[in-house]
């Protein structure tokens, strides 16, 4: 297997090719995100270890709904045990995976605790009081570093959980062949990131002029989170070609 450098504009592509299979099948890979999101948040209510164990389910769900997405474009109908694959797939693979995990919870937990620190402690606004929260600095700053110190783990995770499944990629080399392939169609990835952040405004955009129309802004509470978890769906669906796109085996063939 081999590295596939790609021009930036197919990041749009990607964008496209992800709106495009979702169109497709979209109560498969709606109900298939909803159950995701549904599984990792009641883990994550479970006290004291239900956090670290939904942030170590992550790389596994997300190889689950890009498995997902290659069955709806193949023009196949993806079953709700394809969220499974990871651990479907041999108690080798399923190991590595749950490796992998708990690879991803640590590094979470880290930038987490990072991010905390280097924002100048834990903030302590009012957690009844959603506008005092984000009024306070610290949550403020804590987001931003939050967000500066993903950026490399993000690198780090993007392609692993489907070099370990697709490709039975050690979970530790996999993260360096993912790093490497971030960095490589950075532009690509750029592009991808940027078009996905207009569909998203654009959106939004629509939203409020039809609440405009509707007349309030009750109508976009009731509208904005249907549709904000639709969108979150495509995006998802859109994970499994930044993959397909950035690697080739040996025969020039795509890696899954």
């Amino acid at each position: 297997m081999k590295l596939n450098r790609v021009p930036a504009r197919t990041g749009w592509l990607w964008v496209r090719l992800g709106l495009r299979t979702f169109a497709r099948q979209p109560l498969a890979m709606g109900g298939l995100f909803f159950m995701f999101i549904l599984g990792v948040s009641v883990l994550a209510m479970v006290p004291v270890l239900g956090a670290p164990l939904a942030l170590a389910l992550l790389p596994a769900a997300t190889l689950g709904l890009m498995a997902a997405t290659k069955e709806a474009a193949s023009g196949r109908f993806p079953m709700p045990t394809v969220l499974a694959s990871a651990f479907r797939a041999g108690r080798e693979r399923a190991r590595a995976m749950l490796l992998l995990g708990a690879l991803y919870a640590l590094g979470s937990l880290v930038a987490m605790t990072l991010a905390a620190l280097l924002a100048g402690g834990a903030p302590a606004a009012n957690g009844d009081d959603a506008r005092a929260i984000f009024d306070d600095p610290a949550v403020l700053r804590n987001l931003a570093w939050q967000g500066v110190l993903y950026l490399p783990l993000g690198m780090l995770f993007w392609h692993a959980p489907a070099l370990v499944h697709w490709h039975r990629v050690h979970p530790v080399k996999s993260l360096f062949f993912s790093w490497v392939a971030c960095w490589t169609n950075k532009a690509a990835l750029m592009v991808f990131l940027l078009g996905w952040s207009a569909v998203f405004l654009v959106v939004s955009l629509v939203l409020v002029l039809l609440a405009s129309a509707l007349g309030g802004a009750g109508a976009v509470q009731v509208l904005l989170f249907p549709v904000a978890s639709l969108l979150s769906a495509a995006f998802f669906t859109s994970l499994y070609f930044t993959f397909r796109d950035s690697f080739l085996t040996d025969d020039g063939a795509p890696p899954a």
